[in-house]
């Protein structure tokens, strides 16, 4: 059972963020708004802490519905898990929404921005992109990539058409990517394609091994997502070789175990095995070593016990019945 420590500050109601409002509930999920509010309320309120045993009784949820909740606010940064200890407890601290930290470092008049043509015009191509009217900090975010990151007009909509092609128009998921394009450097139509051209080939593998595996949705979690990519780019294994794997872990559990895999290859990029050939030869040697262990076995538990040392000599033969005379005295017959 998990427990959470909160950075109280107590008040006798819950401010809710209007950035929070407008930019995470549209595209969260229900009981994740439903948790963040309530950890929200605890925070406000002087709690010490609460557990996740009460945070799932009070909103009808699973505790495992209160982890994948608070890992996601997590990972969408506008809060802080810390782990405390080994024992799955952790200390929240609620990010201050007030602050744009996509938007900054250059000062602009957001209205004098939107009477340029060029800016309101990749506004409406952006509404047209993600199916949805902006709102103005989202205005305010686009046109600040202009200044603070120099992207182009034309890179931006590229970019965010990158997104909505992976159906993630969230706010948030967005800012990500343009972070992550800016410290990656990348400034121009060309920079982005060909970035885009990487990813979707990685991505394209990594849909083939969850295909195989028998995973349909692509939505993997982040643990998987590393293993899939130290599979491919640290071990650099080709796709025959996961493949490999997965049938030996279907063959073994009869069952896909992201972690049974990853421990197969782990084994094999240790003893540097970089063909089928080589696999099979350690799988066939594996085989005959433990057929040889098996016999060994056998063979000991069929070994024929030596007699007992009273055995080991000829025994007497006994005429009876001369015995039983000489008993009855009838041997003196006269």
């Amino acid at each position: 059972m998990s427990t959470f420590m909160l950075k109280s500050k107590p008040l006798d109601f819950t401010p809710v963020s209007n950035i929070f409002i407008e930019k995470y509930i549209p595209k969260a999920r229900g009981e994740f708004i439903k948790v963040y509010l309530l950890m929200l309320k605890y925070n406000f309120t002087g709690e010490i802490g609460v557990n996740a045993s009460i945070l799932a009784t009070t909103l009808n949820l699973l505790e495992s519905d209160i982890i994948n909740a608070l890992n996601y606010w997590n990972e969408e940064g506008i809060i802080k898990l810390i782990p405390i200890d080994r024992m799955g407890n952790f200390e929240i601290e609620f990010i201050d929404l007030s602050e744009d930290k996509c938007v900054g470092k250059n000062q602009f008049n957001l209205l004098e921005e939107l009477s340029d043509e060029t800016n309101n015009g990749m506004l409406k191509d952006i509404e047209k992109l993600l199916g949805r009217p902006l709102s103005p900090s989202e205005f305010a975010t686009y046109i600040g990539w202009k200044k603070d990151f120099d992207f182009s007009s034309e890179l931006i909509l590229l970019l965010i058409e990158f997104c909505a092609s992976k159906g993630k128009t969230n706010h948030r998921y967005i800012e990500k990517v343009a972070l992550a394009w800016n410290e990656m450097n990348i400034k121009t139509i060309y920079d982005a394609q060909n970035y885009i051209r990487k990813t979707e080939d990685k991505w394209g593998t990594y849909r083939e091994i969850l295909k195989f595996l028998g995973i349909r949705n692509t939505e993997i979690m982040k643990p998987q997502e590393d293993m899939l990519e130290k599979w491919t780019t640290t071990y650099n294994f080709s796709l025959d070789i996961i493949k490999k794997a997965c049938d030996i872990c279907f063959q073994r559990l009869n069952r896909a175990d992201f972690k049974y895999i990853d421990g197969i290859l782990a084994s094999w990029n240790k003893d540097n095995l970089r063909t089928l050939k080589q696999i099979e030869e350690k799988e066939a040697s594996f085989k005959n070593s433990s057929s040889k262990k098996n016999f060994n076995n056998q063979k000991a538990n069929s070994y024929e016990k030596p007699k007992l040392r009273f055995n080991n000599f000829k025994g007497r033969d006994y005429d009876y019945d001369d015995l039983e005379k000489k008993l009855l005295g009838w041997d003196n017959d006269d």
